[in-house]
This record gives C-alpha cells, structure tokens and sequence, in this order.
C-alpha cells in the first residue's frame, strides 16, 4: 500500500469511527498511532516513537508530551493529542510549546486525530511559531496536502529541506489567506494601494469608497478569466478523444435510412435518445474541470432519455452529475456523498464552471469507497 492509499484508508477510519472516539486515549489509539505508522515510524520501537516523553522544567515537573519521534536517535517531532473534534487552538497547546522550546526537536504537530497542524521555528530560532506551516484534514484533503506531508516520512525526512518547504508554505498560505480576504471585501489600506496604482488624484476616502467595488470586480473578473481561459483550452484538447468516444456505433443502410441528416444541434440519435451539442459541449467541460483531480479518460458520457450523465469509470453507481438540458430551464444535477442529486438552475454553459469545487470533491467520495 503506497502513501496516498494509506492516507485514503485513515480517512475511511475517521469517517467511520470518528463518532465513537469520546476519549484522548481512544483517538490516539484509533488515528493517531495509524497516522503515526503510515509517516514510517514503528510506534512499537521506543527507540523511534516515544510515547508520554517527559522531561523537567524549572516550574513544571513530570509535564508530557504524548509522543515524541526520533530518527537516526535525533528527537524530530513532537506530537500533542487531544480527543476527536476537539478544538485545536494554540491556546491549548502550552506543553507543546514549551516542549519545543526545550528539546531539539523543529517539528511540532497538535492533532485530534482528524484534524492535524504542523509548527516550526520559523519566526525565532527555537520559539515555536503562533501559526502552522501544514494543515491536514483526514476529513477533507487534497493530493497537494499529501504531497507536502510526504516530507515529514522516516524514509524521505530532511531537516533542511523541510524547514525550506515549511518556510515557503507557511507564508504562501498566509498570502493566499490575505488575498481571500480581498476578495471577499477589500480593506481601506489594499484599496488605497489598488486605486493609486491607476488613479492620478489624491485618494481621498470618497475615491477609496468608489473603488472598493471596483477593486473586487476587478479581481472576480481576473480569476474568471483565468480560469475560463484555461479550463476552455483544456477542452479544445479533449474535444477530438471526446468526439471518438462518442461515435454512433455502425449501422446496416436500412438502419441509417432517413437518418443520413440530423437535425440542427444534434449530435446523434440512438432509439429515443437524442444527443445535443449542448450536451456534448456541457460534457466537455465537466470533463475539463475534473482533469485537475482525476485522469480524464475515466470522467464518461452516459446519455439517456430524460438526461445526459456523467460517470466515473462509465460506472452507473458512480455519477459525477447529469445536464437536465431538455426543458425551458437548464439544470445541472450534484451529488453529495450520499449520491442524493440536487438539481441546481444554470442559465449558461459557463455557469457550470461555478460548479468545479462540487464536482471535484465527489471523485474523493468514490476514490475513498474502492
């Protein structure tokens, strides 16, 4: 079992068991110990994963962390566990900090079995930091968070290198945080910074108030067009394969008799099925949204008559969404994780793209019950 399959079956565990875990101990023992083993670490070995690690402090005796981990017998991580669905606030971590700040060792993780932050000394030497440079939901996670915690294995652990990494996401996060903030509602100061960029008077508070609504139009108006721009390039590539899966199958001349013209905008006729372009085109950009999260030869058409699906794997048991093209108003069908559909109104084939984030986040639904 590689590491992502690892991750993926920790994550079955939680929404499993996650309900019944009323106690600290119980967590560690169904989650953190697990989440410990698949990081390469022997918790059996006191040698490499120590747990209740003591040691004395001028003001506190006989304080614990609950597991310490060694490699090549140099102390690297620290791990303070509190039980499923507690919160995990700094504030709650006072024997994490001040393990930190007496051992050797730069990495320190507070978890509560689901939910996991990752803290350095990136700040002041020694001093662990206010804010995590990861965090990991076993709940709800992307191939990017795997890949970035594939730095802290036994087998793969540098500590340069690590601290490097750690650096970079810490404050890429902090950015793209910033940045979010903006989005949703610009502050007076980026408003200020945004409006003397193009604006030659005095930026009074009555241009800052003209420009705040400018300014996040201007920002939603970037992010789309980026966005539509790469996901509409991504469908010219797909839209040649797309065309040959799709192929009406041969028929015999009496089959095709009558039929050698299609009406406009239709792709095919099978029986009582009609394909549309609208459908094909629609389908295409599932198609290219979900090119981000799985292999898009495994993202497949199935047009019936009341509505055009798509599939994972052309398993019908695996609906990615169905295109409700054949009425006055358009509707695109999602899924939860419980395959229930709610049926949501689109008024253009681009209102699909405000869709991605839903339709991406069912391949993990799936992906998690193989």
């Amino acid at each position: 079992m590689d590491f992502i399959e690892q991750i993926e079956a920790l994550s079955a565990r939680v929404h499993e068991q996650r309900d019944h875990l009323n106690t600290e101990e119980a967590t560690k023992n169904a989650l953190v110990m697990p989440f410990i083993r698949a990081l390469g670490y022997d918790v059996f070995n006191p040698r490499e994963v120590v747990p209740e690690f003591t040691a004395d402090f001028a003001n506190k005796k006989g304080e614990k962390v609950d597991y310490a981990i060694r490699r090549d017998d140099a102390l690297v991580m620290l791990f303070e566990c509190k039980k499923a669905g507690a919160e995990l606030s700094t504030d709650h971590a006072g024997q994490l900090f001040r393990y930190f700040h007496m051992t050797k060792a730069r990495i320190g993780v507070l978890t509560n079995g689901v939910n996991y932050k990752f803290f350095s000394d990136l700040e002041e030497e020694n001093k662990m930091d206010q804010r995590p440079f990861l965090e990991l939901s076993l709940g709800k996670y992307t191939e990017q968070h795997v890949e970035e915690l594939k730095r802290l294995r036994k087998s793969t652990f540098d500590l340069r290198e690590m601290l490097e990494a750690a650096h970079d996401l810490k404050y890429r996060k902090a950015l793209r945080n910033y940045l979010d903030q903006q989005w949703r509602r610009p502050e007076d100061d980026f408003v200020h910074f945004m409006a003397k960029q193009v604006y030659d008077g005095r930026v009074t508070q009555a241009v800052r108030e003209q420009f705040q609504g400018i300014v996040q139009k201007s920002l939603h108006q970037l992010v789309h067009d980026k966005v539509s721009g790469r996901l509409k390039s991504a469908l010219e590539e797909e839209e040649a394969s797309v065309a040959v899966n799709l192929q009406p199958t041969e028929r015999s001349p009496s089959e095709v008799e009558g039929r050698d013209t299609l009406p406009e905008g239709v792709v095919e006729i099978n029986d009582d099925v009609v394909t549309t372009e609208e459908e094909m085109e629609g389908f295409r950009i599932v198609r290219a949204i979900m090119r981000e999260v799985v292999d898009v030869d495994r993202v497949t058409p199935r047009d019936v008559k009341t509505y055009f699906g798509v599939l994972l794997d052309d398993n019908n048991r695996q609906p990615i969404c169905r295109l409700h093209f054949n009425r006055s108003q358009n509707y695109i069908g999602l899924f939860d994780e419980n395959k229930d559909e709610e049926r949501v109104p689109i008024d253009s084939l681009d209102d699909i793209y405000n869709h991605a984030d839903a339709l991406q986040r069912i391949i993990n639904v799936y992906d998690g019950e193989q």
